[in-house]
């Protein structure tokens, strides 16, 4: 299967070839079943260079809101990467579609999800 791929900021360089810099755009060929994190080590993106992960135009995953790595992709699917330094403003995530994935980890959360910014945080701090 092909993924569309969209690398954005300093993560382009990830992108080899297709990095125009400031951005990357290539299409990633992966095995049937692979999963967003498959498509990320394959890459070779490190988790602390994620920002914002998009799924089909759906918010996927924050930093340190990781509920992206376990969705599978189909054949045709768009993902965009974010590094952290390339994210969309605050105000604006808020009227994201978000992915299933992304909703239940928020529901999770004490805050559900509204903050200025995520940090990384270890399994019992949720």
């Amino acid at each position: 299967m092909h993924v569309d791929v969209w690398l954005y900021g300093p993560l382009a360089r990830y992108g080899g070839e297709a990095s125009e810099g400031s951005y990357a755009h290539l299409t990633v060929e992966l095995p049937e079943g692979s999963t967003v994190g498959d498509l990320v080590e394959r890459l070779g993106i490190p988790a602390d260079e994620r920002g914002i992960t998009f799924v089909n135009n759906h918010l996927a995953a924050l930093p340190g809101v990781e509920a992206d790595l376990g969705i599978a992709l189909s054949d045709g699917d768009r993902v965009g990467i974010s590094h952290p330094l390339s994210m969309w403003p605050f105000q604006y995530r808020l009227g994201a579609q978000l992915t299933p994935e992304l909703r239940e980890r928020f529901r999770e959360r004490s805050d559900q999800g509204i903050r200025h910014a995520y940090k990384r945080m270890t399994n019992d701090q949720w």
